[in-house]
């Protein structure tokens, strides 16, 4: 199996993604760079956390212009994965490969903390090794974290179970008081109808090794790589 984690103009969570996927797991990883127009073969494409070329007019607006947009386009059209996390959830959006958009956090400060979540699906390539209602500890560090989609799409995105995870409190209840930044129904993570494209705002890169005082994110790097060895 092999990764590709996508540096964009102000990525800075592109080498902790590297080192999950190259030194804990175990796996080859390739670096791509914004300009390039070739995946190099990777079969799992990582948009890293950041601030996207300086997230000028909003956050992932200005990387959908970037030349390697297009292979990841067509890579996750062919049934490829992709998986962005925090900046690389908001490309995702703004690309278009991802439903909905994420806003100013509701309380217009930027947001920097460990959250829980709650596994709302594993029949995804990125989380089939964890189990269904299973809360994860994780960091976040957003400033635009406030997932918005209209009700219509939102009862889509229940009814075609694409909603991944939801902010949660360590009970596993999904309230309000959990949500960090107001994203509607306490959305954390989505993925697309075809489930090879997932996107969520915390950073499961940042506690995948005991090292760092919680290793809850690793499962979804492992779950991403049984995947393919399956294939």
């Amino acid at each position: 199996m092999k990764f590709g984690i996508v540096v964009l103009p102000g990525s800075n969570c592109d080498h902790d993604a590297l080192h999950v996927t190259r030194n804990i797991l175990g796996a080859e990883a390739e670096v791509l760079w914004h300009k390039d127009t070739d995946l190099k073969g990777v079969d799992c494409v990582i948009l890293p956390g950041g601030f996207a070329y300086g997230d000028y007019l909003r956050a992932g607006a200005l990387a959908k212009f970037a030349p390697i947009m297009e292979p990841i386009r067509r890579h996750a059209a062919s049934g490829g994965l992709v998986f962005g996390i925090c900046n690389g959830f908001q490309v995702l959006t703004e690309v278009g490969l991802l439903p909905g958009a994420l806003m100013r956090n509701a309380h217009l400060r930027f947001a920097s903390r460990d959250i829980d979540l709650r596994t709302e699906q594993t029949d995804t390539p990125f989380t089939s090794e964890l189990s269904a209602g299973q809360i994860l500890r994780m960091p976040i560090a957003h400033g635009e974290g406030n997932y918005f989609a209209d009700d219509a799409m939102l009862d889509d995105l229940e009814r075609n179970r694409q909603i991944v995870f939801r902010y949660c409190d360590r009970e596993g209840r999904v309230i309000s008081e959990a949500n960090p930044n107001g994203s509607a129904r306490n959305i954390a993570g989505i993925c697309n109808r075809e489930r090879n494209v997932l996107g969520m705002m915390p950073h499961p890169e940042r506690c995948s090794e005991t090292l760092l005082g919680n290793a809850d994110g690793l499962g979804v790097f492992k779950s991403i790589a049984a995947s393919l060895a399956r294939v």
